[in-house]
């Protein structure tokens, strides 16, 4: 199991500005970093590799679709935009040295139907998916498909929702994210949601139920560390929390007041978090409730 932190925190586009974070962040005991791909090419993240690497780290990335590109519509044009953005953002975290692509990568985000998907919409998905994750495999990246909240998106809410979709898509470079904040919110059990679908989980995101600090607020996560562990789980656990400093992240998550004190003390807190968690986890038998 590796521990990582997402820079959105910070950006959306990490510049040299942005370097002297990187130490931070292995300083505090970190094994990686999640970067933001959602513009640059792959000469941008070529030179960003060398500094991850420069610091002692490793690094999987995170995006989304872009207004424009649509996985299930049924406009072709869109369909195609899509899968060319996958095949971009592929290309990039290879340059990057990043091992996964994670994101809401199913649709643009804030764009609702007024139902649930369609079945149409889930076979327009699995298709363009299927392609993106084999273009990525070749370029040894895997795809992590992330399910968010209903508030946020209709097509893929809740995790066996998510798994269901990671069976369809059948690729090797091709699974889920789980995510303790949106399944705070869908899930009925935390635990329960790992044990259902371990199998298809290629990704896990530690955030809390207000975005901000893990471990000050309300989410039992001592129950989330034990319930990967005891299924073998061996992948990265990520920090992702979000703060006002960038207006249009901002706004995209809904965060109108202050959620911590400091950046620092939202990675010193939640490596402290995540460490001391999955030390204390059993690693005996763990029966869902």
């Amino acid at each position: 199991m590796r521990l990582g932190f997402n820079f959105l925190l910070w950006t959306t586009h990490v510049t040299e500005e942005h370097l002297p974070i990187l130490d931070a962040i292995k300083a505090t005991g970190y094994d990686g970093v999640e970067i933001p791909v959602f513009e640059g090419n792959e000469s941008h993240f070529t030179w960003l590799r060398r500094h991850i690497e420069n610091a002692g780290l490793q690094c999987t990335a995170a995006g989304a679709m872009p207004s424009g590109s649509n996985p299930i519509s049924p406009d072709p044009v869109l369909r195609a935009k899509a899968l060319d953005h996958l095949k971009w953002a592929s290309d990039c975290c290879a340059a990057l040295g990043a091992e996964l692509f994670i994101g809401p990568i199913y649709q643009p985000l804030g764009e609702f139907t007024g139902q649930g998907p369609t079945e149409d919409e889930k076979s327009r998905c699995v298709e363009i998916h299927k392609q993106a994750a084999q273009y990525a495999g070749k370029a040894g990246v895997k795809l992590s498909v992330e399910p968010l909240n209903r508030f946020e998106c209709y097509f893929l809410n809740t995790a066996d929702a998510a798994a269901e979709l990671v069976r369809r898509v059948d690729e090797p470079a091709y699974g889920y994210l789980y995510d303790t904040f949106h399944f705070n919110i869908e899930e009925n059990s935390l635990p329960d949601a790992v044990m259902r679908t371990i199998g298809q989980i290629n990704h896990v995101h530690i955030s809390e139920n207000n975005r901000g600090t893990p471990g000050t607020g309300h989410i039992d996560f001592a129950s989330v560390f034990r319930a990967l562990r005891t299924s073998g789980y061996d992948g990265w656990m990520t920090v992702e929390a979000f703060g006002s400093a960038l207006p249009d992240l901002s706004a995209a998550t809904k965060i109108w007041r202050p959620l911590f004190a400091s950046p620092e003390d939202v990675y010193r807190g939640a490596y402290r978090l995540m460490r001391d968690g999955w030390d204390a986890a059993s690693e005996g038998d763990f029966q869902p409730t």
